[in-house]
């Protein structure tokens, strides 16, 4: 029996994205995105975000063919044997992580992130932050552009550009990595349980203002941000056999 029955294709607003849908719907039977039971997207790595988040809830499984500039969640595009290759294709589960975010108003705002939660300056002063680690302050004070929690799928996004670590898919870890450490100098971050609890504190939130962001949400001038990984949702990657996300990022820690 196939795995799947009912078809959608989702495309960035690209003309290549655009083009590719409009040649796969000519071709093959589909149904709206609600309906389905599998999600064709076609862009690049940002428009899988935008996917996965819209349907984070619904756990429809996603395919991505890459349409777009960046395609490392994504598969190659092809137009023939589409069907075939949804049937081959592997599953990779991961799970975002859930900011709570408190700003200095008093305010508690929640999102999700597939990719990383950062804290960053949002003027030329640099921020002044409290890092705690399941109640047990392990940093009491970091000064630097802002600091970065990520996920193993998330570790080859933003992380590595900061210098962190690549954190293979399985290995039940999470990166917390700084962003232009001024204090002190030598900390390079840390690799944490995927369980943990991160809780940071931001020192001085009224002069050193500090914005927050779970991927594409980005909340003002928070005063303290906890965050840890909601196993509640399960979010499903379809890649085509050899080219699984935990290879992807195997691959990526030999260039």
């Amino acid at each position: 029996m196939p795995r799947f029955h009912k078809v959608a294709f989702v495309a960035s607003p690209t003309l290549d994205a655009r083009e590719a849908a409009a040649a796969l719907m000519r071709r093959y039977d589909h149904v709206a995105p609600e309906e389905a039971d599998v999600v064709v997207a076609l862009g690049g790595d940002g428009l899988m975000l935008q996917v996965l988040h819209r349907f984070m809830d619904a756990k429809k499984p996603i395919y991505g063919m890459n349409r777009g500039t960046v395609g490392f969640l994504m598969n190659e595009f092809r137009e023939d044997t589409l069907l075939e290759r949804l049937e081959a294709a592997h599953r990779s589960v991961v799970h975002p992580l859930l900011m709570e975010a408190h700003d200095t108003e008093g305010r508690s705002h929640r999102a999700r992130s597939i990719n990383e939660v950062y804290l960053l300056r949002q003027t030329h002063q640099t921020a002044k932050l409290k890092i705690s680690v399941d109640g047990q302050v392990r940093l009491p004070e970091l000064i630097a552009d802002g600091v970065l929690a990520a996920t193993a799928a998330g570790s080859t996004a933003y992380n590595l550009s900061v210098g962190g670590p690549i954190l293979p898919l399985n290995a039940k870890l999470l990166a917390l990595t700084p962003i232009s450490a001024f204090r002190p100098r030598r900390w390079r971050g840390a690799l944490l349980p995927d369980h943990a609890h991160i809780r940071i504190e931001v020192l001085d939130a009224e002069h050193r203002p500090v914005a927050a962001v779970a991927d594409h949400t980005e909340f003002r001038r928070v005063s303290m941000v906890d965050t840890w990984l909601d196993r509640e949702t399960h979010l499903v990657l379809l890649h085509d056999p050899g080219h699984s996300l935990d290879e992807r990022i195997l691959r990526e820690q030999f260039g």
